[in-house]
């Protein structure tokens, strides 16, 4: 199986659990909007942005509890139906990072919300640039467990011993996010920490919506499952469990008297 099928097999996975993907998956604290505006130099009320890869929502709804004029850009057909059915006042338009179907110049901000790596860089960033008008910005951010804490260890451990292969975490982070400089934009980076109260149940059902495991088949994905829970369980007896997080973010922002020309030259 070539790596252009994996990746695709992977993107194509979140459908199929697009209910687990609204239950489980976790939200984001006020601060990243306060640094996103911070990074960026302007505020999000009023400004068009697209959330690209916006799945469920769950980013699209808080950047409009924000003031934001926001339309989500969302490919699986899947996800795009989960999204409607909990944010039906809001625009979707269904389309990826790599062909935004948008107007040159139309937009203030590109945000990526868990969504950056599943764009082709060399693609996404020239479509982002082409949208953007001048002073916009890309923004793309990540929430990562935070592995300083054993336990999350001990579990990235278990999950790379039972799916080689597959579960890669998001390691990537600075290969993705490094495509921006090159795209000759100002860029800005900054880490926020935070936590959330849950129970083992939600946790597993946010695990079933990650794609290394929603990749899997029901046969295969049930016994995996069923492990995690016995060893979540026997690290968090109560069932509740304080999962820390990481929000990984960046903001690339256009020059408000850009040089590149109406087509960018796409990044090494």
């Amino acid at each position: 199986m070539t790596e252009e099928r994996d990746y695709r097999e992977a993107a194509a996975s979140f459908g199929a659990v697009a209910d687990e993907y609204e239950r489980g998956r976790p939200g984001y604290p006020d601060e990243l909007f306060d640094a996103l505006e911070r990074l960026w130099g302007r505020g999000l009320g009023g400004a068009r942005v697209l959330d690209v890869g916006a799945g469920t929502g769950i980013a699209t709804r808080l950047l409009a509890g924000r003031g934001a004029e926001v339309v989500g850009v969302e490919p699986s057909a899947g996800m795009a139906a989960r999204f409607l059915a909990s944010s039906p006042t809001v625009p979707l338009v269904r389309g990826t990072g790599d062909d935004l179907p948008f107007h040159d110049r139309s937009v203030d901000l590109v945000a990526y919300a868990q969504a950056f790596h599943w764009t082709r860089p060399e693609r996404s960033v020239p479509e982002a640039l082409r949208v953007l008008r001048p002073g916009g910005a890309i923004a793309a951010w990540w929430n990562v467990h935070d592995d300083g804490v054993p336990w999350v260890r001990a579990r990235d451990r278990r999950m790379a011993a039972v799916l080689p292969g597959r579960y890669h975490g998001y390691r990537g982070i600075d290969g993705h996010v490094g495509h921006f400089a090159s795209a000759g934009l100002a860029v800005e980076r900054t880490v926020l920490h935070w936590e959330r109260r849950v129970t083992v149940d939600h946790v597993l059902t946010d695990l079933t919506s990650r794609s290394y495991v929603a990749s899997l088949s029901p046969e295969e994905r049930a016994p995996v499952l069923a492990a995690e829970r016995e060893a979540m369980l026997a690290e968090f007896p109560d069932g509740v469990v304080v999962e820390p997080f990481k929000v990984d973010l960046t903001v690339a922002v256009v020059p408000e008297h850009p040089e590149h020309p109406e087509h960018p030259e796409q990044p090494n």
